[in-house]
């Protein structure tokens, strides 16, 4: 993987670590850094060599506290839409990705940063974490698919408060909400749950996994019809080598041998 200016990245027993690293501006997303996210996860699905993926920020105080407020203060109305269409494109590169990838949430998770923490299939904070869209306190909205994802995750009610108030939500909120599949004490703790989790993962098939990303995705798409998805990965699952080596070592009462083939 390519060396990259605003993101850290590992590769250890399969998980790819991601760091975003600007700490110094609480790991706000400039332009440039959204472009390292775009090129990481265009070849996140084709290395076999990556099962899973982790999205941390540096430093303990955020995850990622926004968008770089210089770069939004310099938009126009042309160059303005460009700009939330690129950041939509990238995250939904993430949210469609054939990997399971989660986003550990340490401290402000605000704008920009809550929007690519939702886009990431599972969420695991800190208990200092915060999340917000306080966009309208800019006089804009969220422009990175914020407005469709918040809605989809945690209902219309609430998300149109949040999204028209700007109010932060701490952990406890976020997660009797729905917004958060654990809350951890440190850092540490936070990733090692994601390791847990990712672990348990990578031992299924994967391209049961994929598939299942696709279907999930699908119930929130008004064009697709998520039945007829379903069925579709479910014949392709059926095709495939892991599905007669799951199968197999069912019957034969052993573990599998996955291969992703």
């Amino acid at each position: 993987m390519a060396e990259q200016k605003n993101i850290l990245s590992e590769t250890k027993d399969g998980i790819l670590y991601l760091t975003i690293s600007r700490e110094t501006k609480l790991n706000a997303l400039n332009f440039s850094t959204l472009e390292e996210l775009k090129n990481i996860f265009n070849e996140v699905n084709d290395n076999k060599s990556i099962r899973g993926v982790i999205i941390t920020g540096a430093g303990e105080k955020a995850f990622v506290a926004g968008a770089d407020i210089n770069e939004i203060s310099e938009l126009n109305e042309l160059n303005a839409r460009k700009f939330a269409e690129f950041g939509q494109e990238v995250f939904d590169n993430i949210e469609s990705c054939h990997k399971p990838v989660i986003a550990v949430v340490n401290g402000y998770a605000l704008g920009g940063g809550c929007e690519l923490a939702i886009a990431c299939h599972m969420r695991i904070a800190t208990s200092n974490a915060k999340f917000g869209q306080p966009e309208v306190n800019l006089g804009i909205i969220p422009g990175y698919g914020g407005t469709q994802r918040l809605t989809n995750l945690i209902g219309r009610t609430k998300a149109t408060e949040i999204l028209m108030t700007g109010d932060m939500l701490d952990v406890n909120e976020a997660k009797s909400l729905g917004l958060l599949n654990h809350v951890e004490a440190t850092k540490e703790d936070a990733i090692a749950k994601a390791e847990e989790i990712l672990r348990k993962i990578m031992s299924k098939a994967p391209l049961s996994i994929g598939m299942i990303v696709d279907c999930v995705n699908a119930v929130f798409a008004t064009d697709e019809n998520g039945y007829q998805i379903e069925a579709n990965s479910f014949a392709r699952c059926v095709k495939s080598e892991d599905y007669r080596e799951g199968t197999k070592a069912f019957l034969e009462k052993r573990k599998p041998n996955f291969k992703g083939e």
